[in-house]
């Protein structure tokens, strides 16, 4: 047997009759059951829920009587988001942004009804997730059980005999690493069987948990060497510990909570009733689509006459009330997304800021990658957004075509004539189907933070084996 081995055997053996490790274990271990459990069932009550208010949502739309099909413009629609399968795992920013989206015309509506605001005040505090178990409670854990390792050999005077022996100081750390990297290992073992039940029972693809998977076991190994690292340059068990409280307590708690109001005060967001205004304002500076006399729309109505070759709208071919709609919506719609895209960009501008800090706090790091692969961060809620706004348009403007092909104007003008349409129109509409993002995408999107992590483990296992090396000089 290998001196490393032997170390860790007897390391391993300290351990385990150490109550507060074994208790720590337990506890960890009933705390991710427990996360896992709560947070598959509230996915799925939730999914449920959504499927059904979406299926009631495209009965009513499609239910609806014969009526003019401006008319159904204004009545509208709903659409609710899908929760991706790995939601279960880290929720990310869905409880904060919204799942629920109403589509009507000459509007761009956000997403509403976000969990946080519909919830108890705690729930603004956190939920208990795993992502939560293994970012916040797991290396706290690692600390109390592994932060005097080499310390105490040192406090024994046993260091000093291993030394003299000739047991080099390199495999004195790799022996206590070896033994604190199979405890995590036991600390990772529950969070793993959750992410290999998602993917085996097809939930979630397996390249997505196995990339969650890789993360967090990278994330645990980081701070196995933090600690065995500052409890080798530490002279008292005591001294360690405190040294690596401290380091979680800004690493783990304060830079994850300070950034964010860093980059949001650098770079700050316009409060939603200031966008409101500077909106409504470009706007009605656009015309009066439901005015097909309006001086704005003159320049479209002689392009049209032109283009049909008439000189009256009573004479086009199509509605020209139903074209002035389709041209004012197109107008409207451009507009909304003019403003939508920039606040999504200085929102990815201060992401961008935020990331910047993750080679100070590998903690940023690692939330970035949980949340990509697990469906949950700001790109994942954008696509969304944009997909609906999508369909609003699509089905406004196929309603608006009606209004233009299936009514004539001189039905509008004429008070005898009937303004409705058959209700089978909006039966042929299909329902909104939210695709996904490409799974090359999103690993693509976790790569960079996947790097940091690499980098904080490779530059961690560098200073743990040079601080190995200057044992034999630095024993006292």
């Amino acid at each position: 047997m290998s001196t490393v081995r032997r170390i860790a055997r007897e390391e391993w053996r300290a351990l385990f009759r150490d109550r507060v490790a074994l208790f720590g274990l337990l506890l960890v271990s009933v705390l991710m059951l427990v996360a896992t459990l709560t947070a598959h069932e509230h996915q799925h009550h939730a999914n449920a829920e959504r499927a059904r208010y979406q299926a009631q949502a495209n009965e009513q739309f499609a239910q609806q009587p014969d009526r003019h099909p401006h008319r159904v413009v204004h009545y509208g629609h709903f659409l609710f988001r899908p929760l991706n399968p790995l939601a279960a795992f880290d929720p990310g920013i869905d409880a904060y942004t919204g799942n629920t989206l109403f589509l009507e015309g000459h509007r761009q509506n956000s997403a509403n009804f976000g969990d946080v605001r519909q919830s108890s005040l705690l729930m603004r505090f956190g939920q208990l997730t795993p992502a939560f178990v293994l970012q916040v409670l797991s290396p706290l854990l690692l600390v109390f059980v592994g932060h005097a390792g080499v310390a105490r050999e040192r406090e024994s005077g046993t260091l000093r005999l291993l030394l003299a022996q000739g047991v080099a100081g390199a495999q004195i750390v790799g022996g206590k690493l070896l033994a604190l990297s199979g405890f995590t290992g036991l600390v990772l073992a529950p969070a793993l069987l959750a992410l290999a039940w998602f993917a085996a029972s097809g939930q979630a693809p397996w390249s997505l948990a196995l990339l969650l998977a890789a993360g967090y076991a990278a994330w645990l190994l980081l701070w196995s060497l933090a600690v065995v690292w500052i409890s080798t340059l530490c002279a008292r068990g005591r001294d360690a510990l405190l040294v690596l409280l401290a380091a979680w307590a800004v690493l783990v708690i304060l830079l994850p909570r300070w950034v964010p109001d860093l980059a949001n005060t650098a770079i700050a967001l316009p409060t939603r009733f200031e966008t409101q205004i500077k909106v409504e304002r470009d706007y009605q500076a656009l015309g009066d689509a439901h005015n097909p006399e309006d001086p704005k729309f003159a320049e479209f109505r002689d392009a049209l006459l032109s283009k049909h070759r008439v000189t009256r709208i009573e004479d086009l071919p199509v509605n020209f009330k139903g074209a002035v709609s389709m041209e004012g919506e197109r107008q409207s719609t451009e507009l909304f997304n003019r403003h939508a895209a920039a606040a999504f960009d200085r929102q990815r501008q201060q992401n961008a800021l935020v990331d910047g800090f993750s080679w100070l706090a590998p903690t940023l790091a690692l939330r970035r990658l949980s949340m990509a692969a697990s469906g949950t961060d700001l790109l994942s809620f954008q696509r969304f957004i944009e997909q609906g706004e999508q369909y609003r348009y699509d089905l406004v403007q196929g309603l608006n075509r009606l209004h233009a092909e299936a009514l004539s104007y001189a039905d509008e003008t004429n008070p005898a004539r009937s303004k409705r349409i058959s209700h089978t129109h909006w039966q042929k509409f299909p329902a909104f189907d939210y695709q996904a993002e490409p799974l090359a995408l999103t690993l693509g999107r976790a790569a960079p933070a996947a790097l940091v992590l690499l980098l904080w483990l490779a530059a961690l296992a560098g200073l743990a084996w040079r601080a190995g090396r200057r044992l034999e000089r630095n024993v006292r």
